[in-house]
């Protein structure tokens, strides 16, 4: 294609703008903003081509202090997150068209953009720029679902996504400081005298934080489900893929990453059982799905990559489709509570059939996207004979049909009605609005496109690698998967012993950080204070003996202030002009 805008300006830098002129305009000039933005910089991302492999295409580099920076780098890897972008903030908008406030809108933009000029970033410091710029308008899209709760957790979301940014820059410090140069490629975790290499590690921590790795991922279920039902759909597309891409980018083939991916893959399995908010239940579920790319990034094969990458691809697609069923439930009824849930089916038809197809999606039926894209995983574990990790795979691939596949659109739209007129008095909810119902029949349409035609999606993997999705043995596999977690959930309900749905508050590892964290922290403040004021007591002390003693020397009636005889002056100054020679004479 013919390039419409200068190779050096990043399509990430039109949707920031457009972001920018959309904080100053009235709803409409918002939504029409976000619309030519997102086509703008679409366009402006095909024009570069699709690079081939192993071959990027670098644009707007420049020298700073001696560092070259390459603002933008087009390769098959970076592409394809940059691709999933831009759907991502088209269905943003159009979700938002009645809803998103001026902040959302706007924000919802310029976060859209530094996601993807974070993605086609070809150094470190550039990187660092956007990753911040992330954090910095996320934090306002958490803020903007309004009330004391989403306040605190806008907080806590921005201590720790500025943390991870503080570790970023001190890798990147470290990393420059031993001579290297600041391009953005593989870092190798082990240096050669066989130790933990301090730069590669800070950019890891920093690239766990933002993908959730256990005991660092409760920001994402405290955050995401205090946002608004627009904001939620933007939450859940950006931060934890650009995550994922870093890692990609920077430590494929990285072995720890398949142990954490697995225990990524099962652990929210347990939580999102017994959660009785739907949408922190697909906050677990998020988290659950980041580990199988965790997993394959950590296997490291070409196979292994295009499945992190494919399932990337499509995960933002169900993934949003399903955040905005449960945002339109929000809207119509005001809450996405199981316990206060059930019956929607019936005034909310069109709704539940999409939250359908995503359910059917992140459970990776055939005929549906995450069927396509899940299975590469699975398959590149088995190949390089990772026998647990495939087990772990399996295990999770369940128990995402248990929670995310089966219990959202059951509990949602299905179980007990708890708006039937007879019990409220009331008329049913009415159906989704219609840019809503819009944006999730698109996202429906994709997650059904892509898993029927899934060399679509397999034309813009970054790696050269033979796949085939419908094999009878895969196909076979995973509907006996599929029926097994369907039957167990229909006997657990049968008899009873499926989790209930209760009104509770289930406790993640953020208790460590909440209680005995603030306890320490407290008990911390509490020490530095008791030091400082000993420190700054005893320099006041000190000084202020100090000044008596000058004082009782140096004053009106000290010392020095009485009337010296001539001859005692003459013998002081002939003293200092001989011990002056002296020195003199020893220096010479």
């Amino acid at each position: 294609m013919t390039q419409v805008l200068p190779a050096a300006l990043s399509p990430g830098m039109v949707l920031i703008l457009a972001g920018l002129v959309a904080a100053l305009l009235p709803r409409m000039g918002r939504n029409v903003a976000g619309v030519v933005g997102v086509a703008i910089a679409f366009v402006h991302l095909l024009s570069y081509g699709n690079a081939p492999v192993g071959e990027p295409l670098l644009f707007a580099q420049s020298s700073v202090m001696g560092f070259d920076l390459t603002g933008v780098r087009v390769d098959r890897l970076s592409f394809i997150f940059s691709f999933i972008f831009h759907v991502a903030a088209a269905l943003n908008v159009i979700y938002g068209w009645r809803h998103a406030t001026r902040l959302e809108a706007s924000m919802g933009l310029i976060y859209a953009g530094a996601a993807i000029g974070g993605a086609l970033a070809g150094d470190l410091l550039t990187l660092f720029v956007y990753w911040e710029l992330a954090a910095l308008s996320s934090v306002f899209i958490v803020w903007a679902g309004g009330g004391h709760a989403a306040f605190k957790a806008g907080m806590r979301y921005l201590v720790v996504q500025v943390s991870s940014g503080l570790l970023l820059m001190g890798g990147i410090a470290v990393w420059a400081g031993q001579g290297n140069d600041l391009a953005f490629n593989s870092f190798e975790l082990i240096g050669p005298d066989g130790r933990v290499a301090l730069a590669p590690l800070l950019f890891l921590l920093s690239f766990a934080i933002k993908a959730a790795f256990p005991f660092l991922h409760t920001w994402l279920q405290d955050s995401y489900p205090k946002a608004s039902a627009v904001g939620a759909v933007m939450l859940s597309a950006f931060t934890t893929k650009l995550a994922i891409y870093t890692l990609a980018r920077g430590f494929a083939g990285t072995d720890i990453l398949i142990v954490i991916g697995c225990v990524m893959t099962a652990f929210p399995v347990f939580f999102a059982l017994i959660e009785n908010d739907l949408r922190k239940v697909l906050a677990y579920s998020l988290n659950n799905q980041l580990g199988f790319m965790v997993c394959a990034i950590g296997i490291g094969t070409p196979l292994a990559l295009n499945g992190a990458a494919a399932h990337a691809f499509v995960h933002i697609i169900y993934k949003a489709l399903l955040f905005m069923g449960m945002g339109a439930v929000l809207t119509r009824v005001g809450t996405t509570k199981a316990t206060e849930l059930g019956g929607l089916h019936k005034s909310m038809p069109l709704t539940t059939v999409f939250t359908i197809v995503g359910a059917m999606s992140i459970s990776a039926f055939p005929l549906f996207s995450g069927f396509v894209a899940k299975s590469m995983i699975t398959l590149a574990a088995a190949e390089q004979h990772h026998f647990w990790a495939y087990l772990a795979l399996l295990f999770a691939s369940a128990g995402v049909l248990e929670h995310s596949g089966i219990k959202i659109p059951y509990f949602a739209f299905f179980a007990h009605d708890n708006f039937a007129p007879s019990i409220t008095g009331r008329a049913r909810p009415k159906e989704a609005p219609l840019p809503m119902l819009i944006a999730m029949g698109i996202a429906a349409f994709l997650c059904i496109f892509i898993g029927v035609v899934p060399s679509a999606l397999y034309a813009l993997l970054p790696f050269e690698a033979e796949y085939t999705a419908y094999t009878s043995a895969h196909v076979v596999t995973q509907m006996q998967l599929l029926m097994f977690a369907i039957l167990a959930f229909a006997l657990l309900v049968k008899f009873r012993l499926y989790p209930a749905e209760v009104r509770s508050v289930n406790l993640d590892v953020d208790w460590f950080w909440r209680v005995p964290g603030r306890k320490l922290l407290m008990g911390g403040v509490v020490w530095t204070s008791a030091a400082w004021r000993s420190v700054w007591g005893g320099a006041r002390t000190g000084a202020a003996g100090t000044i008596r003693r000058l004082y009782a020397t140096h004053g009106p009636e000290g010392g020095l202030a009485r009337t010296w005889t001539v001859g005692y002056t003459a013998l002081t100054t002939a003293v200092v002009l001989a011990i002056t020679l002296l020195l003199v004479f020893a220096a010479g």
